[in-house]
């Protein structure tokens, strides 16, 4: 029980460092991951722009888990018929932060 909390624990203080990252840091991971080959901050590319997502996705209380989710798992039909591909090599600290970076471009 402890072990499992001790890494509850630390697994959620790595989630908190990389969320107080500087947004350059999270606009790095953005290119890390190659995202802004389909997406953009303020203009629809292949898939919708940053801030559409972040107005639509506004005041949800599991967005930051929805979207994380989006982005390993891809998805269709919420933006149109082009299929987000699954990101499955974006780790789930990754997701979450840049989740959470997507929400803030508003």
């Amino acid at each position: 029980m402890q072990k499992t909390l001790r890494t509850a624990a630390l697994g959620l203080t790595s989630l908190l460092a990389l969320a107080a990252m500087p947004a350059q840091a999270n606009e790095d991971m953005l290119k890390k991951y190659a995202c802004v080959a389909c997406h953009a901050v303020d203009a629809k590319k292949v898939g919708p722009a940053y801030k559409a997502v972040a107005q639509k996705y506004a005041g949800q209380a599991d967005a930051v888990a929805y979207l994380a989710g989006k982005i390993q798992k891809g998805g269709k039909g919420v933006w149109g018929p082009i299929m987000m591909p699954a990101q499955s090599r974006v780790t789930d600290a990754d997701a979450q932060v840049l989740a959470k970076y997507i929400l803030t471009l508003k």
